[in-house]
């Protein structure tokens, strides 16, 4: 069987007397494209702190690689084989290239090894042309490229997305979607992906993970959990999207408009 990437272990955190988190057992494989889907305070994005070492759980181990965090191999080293992109871009005020760049520097990657990665990384995103642009003069479409590009010109063995799209108007969402989830079948790259919107979970996503009150409650195929043992559940969380599914699989809509990409993109999975 293939070592997983990350693996958790018995995790429970609380704050005060109340458990924020219960996670019995998670792993991903490597390859695996995980959505993890939950309403506001469910739980997504403190999982994913957890999962990138940022925070320590209270009781229950993480894993890496098959080597326990904080006693096998240490907090730097564990999130060193990891990358993170988070809703906001936060780019430094310096050009577009240094900003790809300022990982690959504070590891010491020679100049010359940089040079080719960040050139080749924005290339991958469709954004060498602003290679000398400032990171404050960006649309958002584009800072959040460039900080997609900051991630994976690190090639990291996992991938940690937190709700990247929330802030991108539709259009540039959809695009960008579209972009990404070719770049990670192209690449290979190991992904967690966190998102409160169902419809963009088919464009990057293979598995599906749903959380509810710092639970996990279903894991499964994206298929398996958006048509069957979650439709009662997804149908609240699909309020924003504006559809819902019924028992045949077919779509009804609530006096909304939604375009054939987007239905194309969910029957597709």
């Amino acid at each position: 069987m293939r070592q997983a990437i990350i693996e958790l272990e018995d995790i429970k955190l609380k704050r005060g007397q109340r458990i924020t988190l219960d996670v019995p057992d998670f792993k991903v494989l490597p390859g695996e494209n995980v959505a993890v889907i939950g309403a506001n305070g469910a739980g997504k994005s403190t999982l994913l702190q957890i999962i990138a070492c940022l925070l320590n759980p209270g009781e229950g181990k993480v894993c890496v690689g098959g080597r326990i965090v904080g006693k096998d191999i240490n907090v730097i080293e564990a999130r060193r084989r990891m990358a993170m992109v988070l809703q906001r871009p936060y780019l430094l005020d310096i050009t577009v290239f240094e900003n790809v760049a300022i990982g690959l520097r504070m590891r010491g990657v020679p100049k010359n090894e940089v040079e080719a990665r960040v050139n080749e990384t924005l290339d991958l995103f469709g954004i060498g042309d602003l290679a000398k642009r400032h990171g404050r003069a960006l649309s958002g479409g584009e800072s959040q490229r460039v900080s997609l590009a900051r991630a994976m010109v690190l090639k990291p063995e996992l991938l940690l997305l937190d709700e990247p799209m929330s802030s991108l108007d539709v259009p540039t969402r959809m695009a960008l979607l579209t972009e990404l989830g070719r770049i990670i079948k192209k690449t290979g790259v190991t992904t967690v992906f966190v998102t409160h919107d169902v419809t963009e979970i088919p464009f990057l996503a293979d598995r599906t993970v749903i959380m509810e009150g710092g639970k996990i409650i279903a894991d499964g195929h994206v298929r398996q959990v958006l048509y069957k043992e979650m439709r009662g559940a997804l149908s609240q969380l699909a309020g924003s999207a504006n559809w819902l599914l019924r028992e045949d699989g077919g779509k009804q809509y609530d006096n909304v408009s939604v375009s054939d990409s987007t239905c194309r993109s969910v029957e597709s999975v």
